[in-house]
């Protein structure tokens, strides 16, 4: 029995075992807690001077985690992990990070002879949201900025760049000619992220009639182009697509937040949770009439979202759209969408642009 470990978790092929030093008894309650399928809670046990778990391996290659303790004088906090040094980043701060055996980092994350694209800062205005909306802009290496080239506009952009390497992937994808030269619009979300990319209308009209014409300044492209996003950014990127015909020549979707009163009542809460599940709902039924574009939907196999994305993928296909559908070991997180970029981003672009 193999197993993976620098310090803190044990990982083998059926389980993770955790332990965490309480000499000194400091701590009246340890639990872990993740975003994986449910219990997402679960309790350690004391063993003497130590707090310890046994968790049986999930459906997944990795997991991203954090601790809560309950300290003797009733102070709670949520922390990494202090036995283990593996750390995954994100934007509401560091997870411990347990890797099971087989589990193996990208390898185009390693390509550092690809030539760099060049970066420049955007400044998108939108009279339909009565902002501006900042961004970045990605260039193959020596591109011509006059000339028109095909374009990924990406929800989430900068943080897709910092936490899943996206820009280290396209260089790597064109210098290696599995691309052709692009650009790629990294676009924040707009104040109130929650509100915007729940399939609000308003964001969706944006979208189309400001953000993406004032791209054409410094992105010119002589087709449409292709709308990508994670979570809540996938289900604007469809829900932006769907309300403005033509408006996307492909669509690269992960994890979506695509929720359904039939699969997702732990979601009831979200505040547009009945916006979003009527506009499923009518995705399902084939209401309106967006142009059928090449599709891929990526989704983790220990995601509550699983079920949602596979059904969406299921009710596209029999619309006669041209959908993939990829599942892969992880959950809801931004290495898990960096671990499904290659070669499924790649294969949707070209079946988008040729």
């Amino acid at each position: 029995m193999s197993a993976t470990a620098t310090r803190g978790p044990l990982a083998t092929e059926t389980e993770a075992r955790f332990s965490l030093p309480d000499a000194r008894r400091a701590y009246t309650r340890v639990t872990l807690a993740h975003e994986l399928l449910q219990p997402r809670r679960i309790d350690f046990e004391r063993a003497g001077r130590r707090w310890e778990l046994a968790l049986p391996r999930p459906p997944a290659d990795r997991m991203e985690y954090l601790l809560e303790l309950e300290h003797r004088d009733g102070r709670a906090e949520v922390v990494p992990d202090p036995t283990n040094p593996r750390r995954a980043p994100g934007p509401f701060g560091d997870k411990s990070v347990v890797e099971f055996p087989g589990y193996a980092a990208p390898e185009w994350l390693a390509d550092e002879d690809a030539p760099t694209g060049d970066l420049h800062e955007l400044a998108l205005e939108s009279r339909r949201l009565h902002a501006t909306i900042p961004g970045f802009l990605w260039s193959a290496a020596d591109t011509d900025p006059t000339e028109p080239l095909p374009l990924l506009v990406v929800h989430d952009g900068p943080e897709y760049a910092e936490y899943s390497s996206l820009l280290r992937l396209l260089d790597h994808l064109v210098s290696f000619g599995e691309v052709s030269p692009m650009r790629a619009a990294l676009l924040p979300p707009p104040p109130d992220r929650n509100e915007t990319y729940s399939a609000g209308a308003r964001y969706a009209n944006a979208l189309a009639a400001d953000l993406l014409p004032a791209l054409t300044t410094w992105a010119p492209s002589l087709r449409a182009p292709v709308l990508m996003g994670a979570s809540l950014g996938g289900l604007a990127a469809l829900h932006a697509h769907w309300q403005n015909p033509g408006l996307a020549g492909g669509l690269f979707l992960q994890s979506g937040s695509f929720f359904r009163q039939r699969f997702d009542p732990q979601e009831s809460g979200f505040e547009r949770f009945g916006r979003i599940t009527r506009f499923v709902g009518g995705a399902h039924r084939g209401a309106g009439f967006p142009a059928r574009v090449p599709t891929t939907i990526t989704c983790g196999s220990a995601e509550e979202n699983l079920q949602n994305n596979r059904a969406l993928a299921e009710a596209l296909d029999s619309q006669g759209w041209d959908v993939r559908l990829v599942e892969h070991p992880d959950a809801h997180n931004w290495i898990s969408w960096r671990d499904a970029l290659h070669p499924h981003l790649a294969e949707l672009l070209l079946r988008a642009w040729t």
